[in-house]
């Protein structure tokens, strides 16, 4: 049995979770999620404790334990206190702006790249260099930093582009001159 899966998920006092089947849906003052969990698992709610169990003792029931626990335990805890991600941009001229909701960056192309964020995701930006990506849902806030990052990923030899804040970028040794 997975060690992980084993453990309750407390429910703080202002989320709500309504169970039905498979089907779990979260509210909660950052906003309102709902997943369908996979086949082989139970959840169960007791008082303000949520409880998933295997079905069996197959082999994808016991796989899909803790994965199904992990994924309550974050959309609990996205409603609750939310998930941000930070990104810098290095390099001369490279920067970004925020117009409407969406985020405009100008990463050193003859042109900006404009990102439109999908419903439940906020964008800000900080001295035109640190950008901040915050929602509810964790796979969504890490999957629109992602596509910020892949416009113009850093490069080994001066450590220019968008990288997430804290991110160690192996450097390279650039040619050495003849003498």
């Amino acid at each position: 049995m997975s060690r992980i899966g084993k453990n309750p998920i407390t429910v703080p006092e202002k989320v709500d979770v309504s169970l039905q089947g498979l089907s779990v849906k979260v509210k909660g003052p950052k906003g309102e999620l709902s997943r369908t969990l996979p086949e082989g698992v139970a959840i169960s709610q007791v008082e303000n404790t949520i409880v998933v169990s295997p079905t069996s003792d197959k082999r994808k029931s016991r796989e899909r334990h803790g994965l199904c626990r992990s994924l309550v335990a974050n959309m609990i805890e996205g409603v609750s206190k939310g998930y941000t991600r930070k990104l810098e941009i290095v390099g001369v001229g490279s920067r970004a702006q925020v117009k409407g909701k969406n985020l405009v960056v100008s990463a050193g192309y003859s042109h900006t790249v404009e990102v439109v964020p999908p419903a439940g995701i906020t964008f800000a930006v900080e001295n035109s260099t640190n950008v901040t990506v915050s929602g509810a849902d964790k796979e969504l806030v890490g999957n629109e930093a992602a596509k910020i990052r892949a416009i113009r990923p850093p490069e080994p030899y001066k450590g220019k582009g968008i990288k997430y804040e804290g991110e160690r970028i192996l450097r390279k040794a650039g040619k050495s001159g003849k003498k």
